[in-house]
């Protein structure tokens, strides 16, 4: 099958949104599939207003549109909502190209952060560009409730994997954490307005606070929040052994949609505190043992304080944590994104038929 991936988050950048595309399309691409990209190394980019690392493509419409009518895809998938996912969406309906979508980003929540306008207002813009997709591509039933709330009933689950050999409980631990004040209580990813990691450094809780990763906040929260101890970015093997050092992994975002860092924290054997809401409901569960509640030992903690889920996870199974987080597998979620695009190709075609 030809397959175009049309994104604005893409290398250089670090999240989850270019962690899942770059797993998918190498799973693709070793299965046989052809795979074009369209991303934002292939334009001229500004740098996000207040987001400096993330470049958006300028004017991509005219690139988009050669790149995808040279490429001829079967299906295009469209991974944000960005300059090129307009422009990508665009080219597919003038040309009746089957296309799926994804919900990524919890992008009212994010924009209602930053502009202290209420998330209802960016619902319509959400409803208009998904709501012409074969597919909206989902990480959680819990996400695909919120969105079949807001109109937008078309989803389909695609779950998150990690690397088997890189995330595991036995790493050595890194020298940076090894003299520190126990319990080690760990963060990991954007150190951003919208990812609540002031939460996490005001919790009244005994211990040491480390932070890794980089983001637009971070001087800001060095300067305020002098005990803490902030890594900086950290991958690979090293993000590992950053996890498998921790007593705990702290999740006190609200906004994320998964959180593939939590599942790479259990995965190296770390309990989770995290809020109840979407993302470590999906993964944690309200009681603490997976979302089914079939778990037969706790792997984290989710409560409305902080400092609580925190207290409590700590008590929590480690073995338990690790098999816990091993079950996520990068080729069921790849299963999962081919039976998407495919039946957007099949759905295609009945239309032509009828």
């Amino acid at each position: 099958m030809r397959i175009a991936i049309c994104t604005d988050a893409w290398h250089p950048q670090v999240n989850g949104v270019v962690r899942t595309l770059a797993a998918t399309v190498e799973r693709l691409v070793a299965r046989g599939h052809e795979v074009e990209l369209v991303t934002p190394s292939q334009f001229l980019t500004m740098p996000l207003p207040g987001y400096s690392e993330i470049r958006l493509a300028m004017l991509p419409r005219f690139g988009t549109r050669r790149t995808l009518s040279d490429f001829a895809p079967d299906v295009v998938h469209i991974a944000t909502e960005g300059p090129i996912g307009w422009s990508a969406r665009s080219w597919c309906k003038a040309n009746g190209v089957p296309f799926t979508s994804a919900f990524h980003t919890r992008f009212p929540e994010y924009a209602a952060v930053r502009t202290g306008l209420k998330p209802e207002r960016f619902w319509p813009v959400m409803r208009r560009f998904h709501g012409a997709s074969r597919a909206v591509l989902v990480s959680t039933p819990t996400l695909a409730h919120e969105l079949a709330s807001h109109g937008l009933n078309h989803t389909r689950l695609w779950t998150r994997g990690i690397d088997r050999e890189v995330f595991h409980p036995h790493h050595d631990p890194l020298p940076e954490l090894a003299d520190l004040p126990r319990p080690i209580m760990l963060n990991v990813g954007r150190v951003a307005i919208e990812k609540n990691i002031e939460a996490f450094l005001h919790a009244d809780v005994p211990g040491t606070k480390v932070i890794v990763g980089d983001g637009p906040a971070l001087t800001r929260l060095k300067d305020r929040f002098p005990d803490a101890v902030f890594l900086g970015a950290r991958h690979g093997v090293e993000l590992a052994r950053a996890y498998a050092s921790a007593d705990v992994f702290v999740f006190p975002s609200k906004t994320d949609t998964f959180g593939l860092v939590v599942i790479e924290a259990l995965a190296c054997g770390v309990p989770v505190a995290a809020y109840p809401v979407p993302g470590p409901l999906d993964i944690i569960g309200f009681g603490g043992r997976g979302p089914d509640n079939d778990l037969p030992m706790t792997i984290g903690a989710l409560e409305d304080d902080l400092a609580l889920a925190i207290a409590k996870a700590l008590r929590c199974d480690r073995v338990g944590a690790a098999v816990q987080g091993a079950r996520h597998n990068w080729d069921r979620a790849t299963d999962q994104f081919l039976d998407a695009v495919r039946e957007a190709v099949q759905s295609e075609a009945r239309l032509e038929i009828a």
